[in-house]
């Protein structure tokens, strides 16, 4: 163990301890973290920086508004429900479609009005927040990727990760959705991270798990050599991350 600790020191690999240490803890101040820890603020503040962000529908901030759920809703036929202070993707409820009988999510599972308005109700009880707190639940429109995306993702939204530091894009990476991951880009729950050269846009090696892949287990297609569209864009967008939100060292995702 110890050994293999050592060789990825040597290959430049940054442990999660010394991240936080060295660089996120020394980068950020405290005071800002609030900025980013409710998406609320941090689409307000996005949208003041003139940063893309996807239309808020609305903001469902006690049970009581639930009452106006159907006329909220409307006729929408594709958003997305997700809690302000959620974190690891837990909450989010990607709607694709409507029928007769409800709401049908990412996954093709059909979701009466009933079901979505109780998990409205759970998400303003804190059940998705960080630390459990009270929550609001945000409805916004639902994106579409980029057709590039499509072979290599099963279901759901990628999504592009860039590292920024002190306002320098150093590092990216896309999540690759899967079936295991259940429609969601997080990597714990079985996504795929796919690298990107930070010069070029370009995808290169990825990891699914614990293991290095070269194909999407589901589509088979490879995960590598794909170019990210839009990507200096992207990276102007991470370099001014720095101005927006005074921390140093902050991954954006889009």
């Amino acid at each position: 163990m110890i050994g293999a600790f050592l060789h990825f020191k040597r290959m430049g690999v940054l442990s999660m301890n010394r991240r936080n240490g060295e660089y996120i803890i020394r980068c950020n101040a405290r005071s800002n973290y609030a900025l980013v820890d409710n998406k609320i603020k941090t689409k307000q503040l996005a949208t003041k920086y003139n940063v893309p962000v996807p239309a808020l529908y609305c903001i469902i901030n006690h049970h009581g508004g639930l009452a106006d759920l159907k006329e909220i809703v409307g006729k929408r036929s594709r958003f997305v429900v997700k809690p302000a202070r959620g974190a690891g993707g837990s909450g989010i409820v990607l709607i694709t479609d409507r029928t007769s009988n409800g709401f049908v999510d990412q996954n093709g599972k059909t979701i009466s009005q009933e079901d979505l308005s109780y998990h409205i109700s759970d998400i303003l009880s804190g059940i998705h927040s960080l630390s459990a707190l009270e929550d609001a639940a945000m409805i916004e429109a639902l994106i579409t990727p980029d057709p590039v995306f499509a072979p290599v993702s099963y279901e759901g939204i990628p999504d592009i990760r860039v590292v920024a530091y002190k306002g320098m894009p150093v590092i990216g990476m896309v999540r690759l959705l899967t079936e295991v991951s259940d429609g969601k880009a997080n990597l714990h729950r079985g996504a795929i991270g796919a690298g990107i050269d930070i010069s070029n846009g370009m995808t290169g090696m990825a990891v699914h798990g614990r293991s290095v892949v070269t194909h999407h287990p589901d589509t088979g297609r490879p995960v590598g050599g794909i170019q990210v569209p839009y990507w200096e864009k992207i990276l102007l967008i991470a370099a001014s991350a720095f101005d927006m939100t005074g921390l140093g060292y902050r991954a954006l995702m889009w």
